[in-house]
């Protein structure tokens, strides 16, 4: 069983019981992103379990993803480098992404945990 769902401008592929980086949540600030904080996600494009597949347009109405943040974290460094030749100009800067871990403990469709 498996679902995927639209969150941080991705589309993922999430089962239950597994965990994701996202980066970043649009209806959470950064001082909510605490650990074990129960998260609910409504955008979900489609649900296979066993042998049927819900497709929703764009999303599934009744369906939800059930889930909790692990850790909010900072990714890796990414350094940009700007230079203008023959000018002179040389800038230099870097940064870095938020990023939060979460889990998913269930996938609900019509009320039903499936």
């Amino acid at each position: 069983m498996y679902a995927i769902i639209e969150t941080g401008g991705e589309q993922l592929r999430v089962e239950p019981g597994r965990f994701y980086d996202i980066r970043h949540f649009a209806s959470l600030k950064s001082k909510n992103l605490s650990s074990n904080t129960k998260i609910l996600i409504y955008r979900v494009l489609m649900i296979r379990n066993e042998t049927t597949i819900n497709i929703g347009q764009p999303w599934l109405k009744n369906a939800v993803i059930k889930g909790r943040i692990l850790h909010s974290h900072l990714e890796n460094k990414i350094t940009v480098y700007k230079m203008n030749s023959k000018k002179k100009t040389r800038r230099k800067f870097g940064h870095r992404q938020n990023s939060a871990r979460f889990v998913v403990d269930s996938i609900c469709l019509d009320g039903k945990d499936l």
